[in-house]
């Protein structure tokens, strides 16, 4: 198999429901994503997929989902309440609690599926990087 990655970065808040420390609050993050596609062959120019694309599939769900939001657990009725009192603020409720390895695992078996049908390609690798120093990554 031949693989491409793309990097797209984002700006989002999120809390950590449950957690020990500081992350238990309402805070946000420089995000970077790397989506990793791969292919059975590459294309007649040589390519997995042109790296446009997963900017406008992968990249475009992201900036209109999660991008100056909140990502919030969807059980998480604390952080969802307070959400709700800001009528203008955007929310985007995860099936799971909002960690890098969650929200990685959630784009790579949820949103890729979903972005990149029909194109020839799957998703099979999302790296979140929440710092510049903490990562997390799902695999197929």
């Amino acid at each position: 198999m031949i693989t491409c990655s793309r990097r797209i970065q984002f700006c989002a808040g999120h809390r950590v429901h449950g957690h020990e420390g500081k992350c238990r609050h309402l805070h946000g993050h420089n995000y970077v994503a790397w989506f990793t596609a791969e292919s059975e062959s590459l294309d007649s120019i040589g390519r997995v997929v042109d790296f446009s694309v997963l900017k406008q599939s992968l990249g475009g769900w992201v900036d209109q989902n999660w991008d100056h939001g909140f990502i919030v657990w969807s059980e998480d009725s604390e952080a969802l309440a307070a959400m709700k009192t800001m009528n203008t603020q955007k929310v985007f409720e995860l099936p799971t609690n909002p960690t890098a390895e969650n929200m990685a695992e959630y784009l790579l078996r949820v949103v890729g599926p979903e972005q990149l049908s029909g194109t020839g390609v799957r998703l099979v690798r999302v790296r979140i990087d929440e710092t510049e120093n903490c990562s997390a990554e799902a695999l197929l």
